[in-house]
């Protein structure tokens, strides 16, 4: 090989390993570890694309292009809202198929995830299987019984393209004038406490040793959410969304200890609440989402706001979205539930 083959050969190879690297993408390498994923995603991201990562819409929002538009990071459907009347569970695939499509096309692949209530079954889809409500089952003080209604939920919902359900609600209802007290599993703690089975059922049982860490155990199962973060069962007149009025031992003696079973049981996402503690909007509660859930339980999943939830941080709603977003954000939730105007 003569001099002028040989360096032509040697820049090719020089070439093609410059070209190898910068094709090396270290989060998408499953042999890392997720810290060093995270932190190699984390320093590739625009302030744009993260802000869409914490931005989780309504589903008749999610039109074409619009995920890969604003680098949106979730989707949600509420309460009746479906792809179509009466949709099939192919319908639903369908539908999150292509905006998870969407999602994958922005530079960093980023896919995103979608959530839904299914808090007595997967009741937004047409023909899915109806069970009682918190308040049913929480009576039949049975928790391999209710272990294995989220294990059937888990199933029903995944069969339609979903990964991610807005349950349990842990509320323990202090209260029977609130209007959402069937969704409490009971007055009493300790029966609440029990019921936290459920997320094993969702999430399946986490590993032997990782109790603590968020967990999800395969493609039968979805990613839960104990909700809503905290006092909302104990309001002042059972008014909802109202004010708890508790001392800090009370709280965490009544409305706290189910999300220690929740966190120990792996539970990957909590929701906080619309209401009040002594005054203090939750949403905007630092001591509460950062303090206390983040730093002193060592809750390594993300924090939800509720459907419009740093909204009504302020009084009336929606009076700064800055200072809002500003008082949501700085408490510690990770995930924004903007369902409309995100833009």
């Amino acid at each position: 090989m003569g001099s002028l083959q040989k360096t032509t050969f040697v820049l090719l190879m020089f070439c093609l390993a410059v070209l190898g690297s910068a094709d090396y993408l270290k989060y998408k390498d499953p042999k890392q570890s997720v810290g060093v994923r995270v932190k190699d995603l984390l320093a590739r991201m625009t302030l744009a694309e993260k802000i869409g990562q914490m931005t989780q819409i309504e589903r008749e929002n999610a039109t074409a292009g619009v995920l890969s538009k604003y680098f949106i990071g979730s989707v949600l459907s509420g309460g009746g809202s479906v792809p179509s009347p009466q949709a099939s569970a192919e319908a639903w695939v369908s539908m999150v198929n292509a905006m998870q499509k969407d999602a994958l096309s922005t530079r960093l692949g980023i896919p995103m995830i979608y959530g839904i209530d299914a808090v007595h079954g997967h009741g937004n889809v047409y023909k899915s299987t109806i069970f009682p409500h918190n308040v049913g089952l929480g009576a039949t003080r049975d928790p391999e019984l209710v272990k294995r209604i989220g294990e059937a939920t888990a199933l029903e919902v995944r069969a339609t393209g979903i990964p991610y359900v807005f349950a349990p609600c842990i509320a323990v209802c202090r209260d029977p004038r609130w209007g959402r007290c069937y969704e409490s599993y009971s007055e009493d703690p300790k029966v609440v406490q029990s019921m936290t089975t459920i997320i094993s059922g969702l999430q399946g049982d986490v590993p032997s040793g990782e109790g603590g860490r968020p967990y999800v155990g395969g493609s039968k199962k979805v990613v839960a959410c104990a909700k809503h973060y905290v006092g909302d069962g104990g309001t002042f007149n059972g008014i909802n969304e109202g004010n708890t009025i508790i001392d800090k031992n009370g709280l965490m003696k009544i409305h706290m200890p189910a999300y220690f079973n929740s966190i120990i049981r792996g539970v990957s996402t909590i929701m906080v609440s619309y209401n009040s503690w002594n005054g203090e909007k939750m949403h905007g509660n630092h001591f509460l989402i950062t303090d206390f859930l983040k730093n002193k339980l060592k809750f390594r999943g993300f924090v939800i706001s509720d459907w419009q939830g740093i909204d009504r941080i302020t009084t009336p709603e929606h009076l700064s979205y800055t200072y809002s977003i500003q008082a949501g954000i700085g408490a510690g939730i990770d995930m924004i539930m903007v369902p409309f105007a995100y833009t």
